[in-house]
């Protein structure tokens, strides 16, 4: 009898936990949501959630998954602001309870997001213990595991540790090292300033049968061009021939990007240059590296006929491409294009932040346009009901600027 009572309470009480969860994903209605709305909501919320519990709380109501990309990416967004909070401890025991209270989550495709979301919040001790006890959970630790721990120590920017578990931890574990390793630990070294070390990971991966690719020879060459030791590049394209890796658009793009990152835009876009000449077409990431570069280094007029030819010839920019034009344009006090930019952007449903249309919408004022100054901020108020009160200290201003 006491049994039965006791299945009572335990129904009852799941009964309760599933409408108050529900409850915090859909205030407003009895409707029960679908997975995907839950995963929609999720995200919705943890964007503007201070309260840690809370967050934790929303995460529970969603059921979150790492199945599901929506999901994924819930989950990051929600050990991020946990780690901001400080909120250690609970990122923790959050872990912990799907662990011991979701058989759906106690396999290696979660285990590998835990030890990499222990990472992402720092607490790389948690990453390793967890790595070690998989075999305690029934799990054996392989290369997707393998390279989650490498890739934690690496968002924790303990590159010594990624260093010791390439080279002790494959031997001590049993675990077969595959391309994605070896990837991983080369952006390590690379990121760490230490470039030249990967010269003997690829040979490492030579000796183990392991073909380097495209990735492996592009992380490399960004990394000689962050430390600017540019006469490494070429070496390292003389490697690409050897081991019969094509150097296509993909490669041409990286050293484009890493050139505009030197403020070398002018060098790069000679790159573009030769690159044309020798046949190879350039596709639209190549024509938003040069935009950026030519943006940060102040030569807008470069930029704007750039962004012109690209879309002239077919390309289509990126929504970072229209924000970071709109934003320089704005910045330089020519208003007017940055206006012209900016619909183009918003006819795509590509909206700039705030602060950049703020200064978009006070521009226009400057030079006389305050009915397409107002348009702006009616079309802003109309995509983001919510942030309305935002604009009306800007509102203010433009009564003011009518009246005199």
């Amino acid at each position: 009898m006491a049994s039965i009572f006791m299945f009572r309470r335990l129904t009852s009480f799941r009964l309760f936990q599933a409408r108050h969860f529900s409850s915090i994903l859909n205030p407003d209605s009895t409707t029960p949501l679908s997975s995907k709305e839950k995963s929609r909501a999720a995200l919705s919320l943890l964007k503007t959630e201070k309260n840690p519990e809370r967050i934790i709380e929303i995460c529970r109501a969603a059921s979150l998954t790492p199945e599901s990309h929506l999901d994924r990416i819930a989950f990051s967004i929600a050990i991020s602001k946990l780690a901001d909070l400080n909120y250690l401890e609970g990122i923790r025991n959050f872990i912990e309870e799907l662990l011991k209270t979701r058989p759906d989550l106690n396999n290696e495709k979660f285990i590998a997001h835990a030890i990499v979301y222990y990472g992402q919040a720092g607490l790389l001790d948690n990453a390793f213990q967890l790595f070690d006890k998989m075999s305690q959970l029934g799990i054996s630790q392989n290369a997707k595991s393998l390279n989650a721990l490498l890739f934690s120590c690496m968002l924790s920017k303990k590159y010594d540790y990624v260093n010791r578990v390439y080279l002790d931890f494959p031997g001590k574990y049993g675990v077969t090292p595959n391309l994605d390793t070896y990837n991983t630990v080369i952006k390590s070294f690379c990121e760490s300033g230490s470039s030249s070390s990967c010269y003997s990971v690829i040979s490492d991966m030579v000796r183990n049968k392991c073909k380097p690719n495209a990735t492996t020879f592009g992380t490399l060459i960004a990394g000689f061009y962050k430390e600017e030791k540019l006469e490494e590049v070429g070496k390292v394209l003389e490697l690409m021939r050897k081991h019969e890796v094509p150097i296509g658009i993909t490669t041409y793009n990286t050293r484009i990007q890493s050139l505009c990152k030197l403020k070398k835009t002018n060098e790069a876009k000679e790159l573009l240059d030769g690159l044309m000449l020798s046949g190879m077409k350039p596709n639209s990431v190549t024509y938003c590296h040069l935009i950026h570069g030519y943006c940060k280094e102040g030569k807008l007029h470069e930029a704007k006929n750039l962004f012109s030819k690209m879309i002239n010839n077919g390309f289509k920019p990126d929504s970072d491409c229209y924000f970071t034009l709109v934003s320089y344009l704005c910045k330089s006090g020519d208003f007017e294009e940055a206006l012209k930019v900016c619909k183009q952007s918003m006819e795509k449903y590509w909206v700039p932040n705030f602060s950049t249309m703020k200064l978009l919408v006070e521009g226009l004022v400057k030079i006389l346009k305050v009915n397409e100054a107002r348009e702006i901020v009616a079309q802003m108020k109309e995509r983001f009901p919510k942030n309305a009160h935002m604009w009306i200290e800007v509102e203010e201003k433009l009564t003011k600027s009518e009246e005199i």
